[in-house]
């Protein structure tokens, strides 16, 4: 055998140092010679969307997806709800397989594409911010949107996002919310503000405040500091007049002492002749209803009346 290469031998990707990291047009590409049809085919790319690659070692997240749709839309297009909360920094709000939401003026032509949603209206100039070069709706608007476009449950969840993450604050949402006060879509909003708080620690924790709110039970306080014995705990939710709270408990944390650590925690509640209620990721997917009913009834023994 020769000293030559292998023909069963994988060729390696060809990656010029001006795609590095980027996202193109494949047309673009081929028809500046930058790349073959064949290297483009490679392992070193992936297809996002029709006519648009990426360099494969980019992190696959919704930012990526952004991109990709933007190559495709005129500059004037606004990324919005879920996907200008991603940006803004919400990272819970969208992943990369999420439609990637643009409010774009309802008389601009726009070739519709697959895993873009458009909505058309027109915004105010002081409703519109640039992120990283990207054009998106400024944190008050997207809340605004967020309470429009989803269901309660959804939109709350990110909203306490905004709000978690100091980019809007209560009193701005309840000032939103009484200037467009008879404007579509504006009892939604009212709603969502009402019930968004940004004490939230998780997702799952601002999902499961609002669905017992829905129920018809009273709204919990969030991460309430209670003092126990010199010390101040603050359980996920609680009812203080009531001495009931809930725990949820997600996917435990990569320390394994902190399962121990909480649990005590929450027994020196239980020893002040508070109610402790957990509540498990698995339930909260698939047995709310007993989970509602398990909280109804400690609030009713603690003489809770609906």
């Amino acid at each position: 055998m020769g000293g030559g290469r292998l023909s069963g031998m994988p060729r390696r990707p060809y990656r010029p140092a001006e795609l590095s990291g980027r996202i193109f047009r494949r047309s673009d590409v081929l028809r500046h010679g930058v790349l073959t049809a064949h290297q483009v085919r490679s392992s070193a790319w992936v297809r996002l969307r029709y006519d648009v690659y990426a360099d494969a070692r980019l992190l696959r997240d919704h930012d990526l997806a952004c991109r990709a749709a933007l190559l495709g839309l005129p500059p004037d297009a606004v990324v919005a709800g879920p996907s200008a909360a991603y940006l803004l920094g919400v990272r819970h709000a969208a992943a990369f397989h999420d439609d990637v939401h643009v409010i774009t003026h309802p008389k601009a032509p726009m070739l519709r594409q697959r895993g873009v949603f458009f909505h058309e209206t027109v915004l105010d100039p002081d409703e519109t911010i640039s992120v990283d070069g990207r054009l998106c709706t400024t944190p008050l608007r997207t809340a605004w949107d967020l309470a429009g476009w989803f269901d309660v449950v959804r939109a709350v969840t990110v909203i306490d996002g905004l709000l978690g993450s100091g980019l809007v604050q209560p009193v701005q949402l309840a000032d939103l919310a009484r200037a467009r006060r008879g404007r579509r879509g504006s009892a939604l909003a009212r709603r969502a503000f009402e019930l968004a708080d940004g004490r939230a620690q998780s997702p799952p924790e601002s999902q499961l405040r609002v669905r017992i709110v829905l129920s018809g039970l009273p709204q919990p306080q969030a991460q309430l500091a209670v003092p126990v014995r010199g010390r101040i705990l603050h359980p996920d939710l609680a009812w203080p007049e009531y001495r009931v709270a809930v725990e949820y408990d997600g996917e435990w944390h990569d320390d394994p002492d902190q399962f121990h650590l909480d649990r005590r925690r929450l027994n020196l509640l239980v020893a002040e002749r508070w109610i402790v209620l957990h509540v498990t990721s698995r339930r909260l997917r698939t047995d709310l209803p007993a989970v509602l009913t398990e909280l109804r009834q400690a609030l009713h023994s603690r003489g809770w009346r609906p």
